[in-house]
């Protein structure tokens, strides 16, 4: 059973479609970061800044749209909380990008490549739930896979600051990878926030 909504309301829908597509664009864009040489860490980090602004973008057209609408396919205040957990995502991509070329990493590190990795899945089921949202047939597996996946990028922070503070000696470079392991691992937080803001929208109207 789908939501009840005026044709023109689709546009919402749209919307969040391609929010998803350019949150799995700049995961895409993360990996092939992590897994580079330094030297082209400016170039691609550029990249996921300009995904960043598409989703900045289109935050503002859903959110310029919800001012203006009469009627909307679900609560006012759902698509909102979802649209700013949408666009957290992609900030957090954006800041773990900026970490990397700010404090010149030359070996960003095994977890850090991990985290990047199960950010790149979650970026993908949450494209694939974000496109169920009109018909959310079939939504449940995408969420229990996102929280799956929240758990094991948990797992690789954990193992990854345990190492860090055993192991580090330098305390400028411990402060370094802290804070892109933190900053990684909030991007995978934001992921289980809007697994979470989904499956209540999905509740609430089915």
């Amino acid at each position: 059973m789908g939501f009840s909504f005026l044709p023109r309301e689709d546009d919402y829908f749209t919307f969040f479609s391609e929010m998803g597509e350019v949150i799995v664009k700049a995961s895409e864009y993360l990996v092939e970061m992590v897994e580079s040489d330094p030297k082209g860490y400016e170039a691609i980090s550029a990249k996921i800044k300009k995904a960043e602004h598409a989703c900045d973008d289109l935050t503002h057209k859903i959110t310029t749209k919800l001012n203006k609408s009469f009627i909307t396919p679900f609560d006012r205040e759902d698509i909102y909380t979802l649209v700013v957990a949408l666009d957290d995502v992609c900030d957090y991509i954006d800041a773990g990008a900026r970490a990397i070329v700010m404090y010149d990493m030359q070996e960003v590190g095994v977890h850090a490549v991990g985290l990047a990795k199960v950010t790149r899945l979650l970026a993908n089921e949450i494209n694939s739930a974000v496109a169920l949202l009109k018909k959310p047939n079939g939504m449940n597996k995408h969420i229990v896979e996102i929280h799956r996946l929240e758990n094991e990028a948990d797992d690789i922070y954990f193992r990854a600051i345990g190492e860090l503070f055993q192991k580090e000696t330098d305390p400028i470079t411990l402060i370094k990878y802290k804070e892109l392991y933190e900053i990684l691992e909030n991007a995978t937080d934001r992921c289980e926030s809007v697994a979470n803001i989904i499956e209540s929208i999905v509740l609430k109207h089915n």
